[in-house]
């Protein structure tokens, strides 16, 4: 063989090294980028070709599959009760990415959960039976909340304090998620909602923090018997009245200017929902004592997964005393989602003690048999003592029962709650935001449950926003539902 035709040989067979290499390199590396790719066609074709699992609550399918007619994708997704529904499920769109339990379950749901598949379907690599997630919701909770907020704009969350499931999740204005499931008329629906300025996609419960108001003021009572700067809700505070903000000009008056509120003790205070006491308590106490507090309850919380992952309710910090006043009756920039005070709500009824929230019960595959148990695995977490707990579900009573929170009062029920009414705006130039959280533990069965309710705006007039007129009434029906027996 001469010398061209050897080195002719190298190359041809360094060519045929190079393809068989870039051969390997796209099948087992830039194969699985592919496959992976949102834009891949084929994703979508696999993930419809049979019916998705479902989304159960209390015991029965919210969601199914229908068979579509014409096109590439044999199945949608169905809903039922959609619109009550939408906070948890999300939706599943043959257009758009899933979201909400739709998405973070999206595997178990097609079949492509590796837990799913049997030995045989690994080496037919035969797509397994899809799962099924079983949530916490309770139907009846559900349904109260949805009904009660109407045509409100706001979001309603009810946990067990005992367990940390969570009974309900409401955020209203709505949406039909099967408006986005078909690819040929998902696109005029995604349009519409994206350009409705009552943003119906936003999870109001879980993703929209707002200032909390006086709702917060249970933080600060609970730092402040925690820190021993007071050993009684029943002690009188050093609280002047009008309270004038450090540094400044600024007079802080009560929304009641007849209240009883110089010096009151921690239970008048919160009864008249006192801005002055609360307001000098955030500064006798300190921003970083309130902040440790605030984030025991589980504010500053980046990674709080429901499973979905809910945005962080804020207590700031950087501040000088007279924003650290404000902060102590929940303005300045604190702020919250009704999951969060949910949460203040369930730990100080359930003694102290904080029970991870989740509304996934259960995983399970398509035959029942669960694959993974979220009950099981719900941490508790002892964030104030026993005794702190107590006197503040004594002094959460007193508001209920004779304070500014009497639309919440239950027959056969010990209830205990927290009026707030939020400012909203530059210098409060929109509508106040009102919230109403709450506990109920029924006096028969012990059965007990903790709410929080936001309503952001409705068709009352300024004058009549409060928490008691328009968010203790939704806490009653959600409280009624979940403890009727």
């Amino acid at each position: 063989m001469n010398k061209t035709i050897r080195r002719a040989s190298v190359f041809a067979l360094l060519l045929v090294f190079a393809l068989l290499l870039r051969a390997t390199w796209v099948q087992f590396y830039e194969g699985r980028a592919l496959a992976d790719d949102t834009k891949n066609r084929r994703n979508a074709i696999e993930t419809y070709a049979e019916p998705l699992g479902n989304i159960i609550v209390g015991g029965k399918a919210i969601t199914g599959s229908a068979v579509t007619t014409g096109g590439d994708l044999r199945y949608k997704r169905t809903y039922t009760d959609g619109e009550l529904y939408a906070a948890v499920t999300g939706y599943a769109s043959q257009s758009y990415a899933p979201t909400q339990l739709e998405g973070i379950y999206a595997d178990l749901l097609n079949g492509t959960d590796t837990r799913l598949k049997t030995a045989l379907d690994t080496v037919t690599d035969k797509r397994a039976d899809p799962g099924n997630v079983i949530t916490t919701i309770d139907p009846d909770v559900q349904k109260a909340a949805y009904d009660a907020l109407g045509d409100k704009k706001g979001a309603a969350v009810a946990v067990d304090p005992t367990t940390g499931q969570i009974l309900a999740v409401v955020s209203t204005p709505s949406y039909d998620p099967s408006t986005l499931t078909d690819a040929n008329t998902a696109g005029t629906a995604w349009k519409k909602l994206n350009a409705d300025s009552d943003k119906p996609l936003t999870n109001r419960a879980l993703r929209q923090p707002l200032a909390p108001g006086s709702t917060f003021k249970l933080v600060v009572a609970a730092a402040a018997l925690e820190d021993g700067l007071y050993t009684s809700v029943d002690e009188k505070t050093e609280s002047e009245d009008p309270y004038t903000l450090p540094g400044t000009r600024t007079v802080l008056k009560n929304e009641n200017t007849s209240a009883p509120c110089e010096n009151a003790t921690i239970r008048v205070a919160l009864q008249y929902s006192c801005n002055n006491v609360f307001a000098h308590m955030a500064v006798q106490l300190g921003q970083d004592k309130l902040r440790a507090t605030a984030e025991k309850f589980g504010f500053n919380d980046d990674s709080q997964d429901v499973p979905v992952r809910a945005y962080p309710s804020v207590y700031p910090s950087g501040m000088d005393e007279s924003s650290t006043a404000l902060t102590g009756i929940g303005q300045f920039d604190v702020t919250a989602t009704p999951l969060q005070m949910a949460m203040v709500s369930a730990a100080l009824a359930n003694g102290g003690k904080l029970v991870s929230p989740h509304m996934v019960s259960q995983i399970t595959d398509g035959g029942g048999d669960v694959l993974e148990d979220y009950d099981d695995k719900a941490s508790t977490t002892q964030i104030v003592s026993s005794s702190t707990a107590e006197q503040l579900q004594s002094a959460m009573q007193t508001v209920v029962e004779k304070g500014t929170g009497t639309n919440a009062l239950i027959d056969g029920v010990t209830v205990g709650g927290k009026t707030g009414t939020a400012q909203n705006g530059e210098n409060n130039s929109k509508a106040p935001y009102a919230w109403f959280t709450s506990y109920g533990k029924s006096d028969s069965s012990g059965k007990q449950v903790a709410v929080a309710v936001v309503v952001e705006q409705s068709d009352a007039a300024r004058s009549e926003v409060s928490g008691n007129g328009l968010a203790a009434p939704v806490a009653k029906a959600m409280m009624q539902a979940a403890l009727r027996s």
